[in-house]
């Protein structure tokens, strides 16, 4: 596991792309109903944030999954959630990339790419939940509510 002062660095970065790609979508929402340029503007930027976000969290996250024991329920699991990552990543920078000509006016279809990249980032999301909450990957071995500060103190993850 990629740590970072005791602390996995995949978790630390998904919220960046995760915040971002939520926020275009309300913005793409909000749009549509009042016809808004400048939230549908500031999508385009929050998509393109978010897809440069995306690439680096995965970096972190191939690195994590390699870690994880083979033949592990963990691996088959976390093999679906960066797949998964990979292709909202994809249906984000694709909505992007049809935006380009007019970031003000995004076309439906950009604007469905958004909405089926949110739906499966929610699945992702749930599955990198299950490894860290369910299967423990990640988690310092010495973990509990009255462990010493991760600063200073030698870490064993759990996967």
């Amino acid at each position: 596991m990629a740590k970072l002062a005791g602390h996995s660095i995949h978790p630390m970065l998904i919220v960046f792309p995760l915040g971002l790609f939520v926020t275009a979508l309300v913005f793409d929402i909000i749009h549509f109903i009042t016809g808004s340029r400048a939230l549908s503007e500031a999508a385009f930027w929050m998509i393109a944030a978010g897809v440069i976000g995306g690439l680096l969290a995965a970096v972190f996250g191939l690195a994590d999954w390699l870690s994880v024991g083979r033949g592990t329920r963990a691996r088959r699991v976390g093999m679906w959630h960066g797949l998964g990552n990979v292709v909202v990543v994809t249906l984000f920078a694709v909505s992007w990339f049809l935006r380009r000509g007019d970031p003000g006016s995004p076309s439906v279809a950009a604007f469905v790419l958004v909405l089926i990249g949110g739906a499966l980032g929610l699945v992702t999301g749930w599955l990198g939940g299950e490894l860290v909450e369910r299967l423990g990957v990640g988690i310092d071995a010495g973990a509990n509510p009255n462990a010493p500060s991760s600063l200073g103190t030698k870490h064993v993850d759990r996967a």
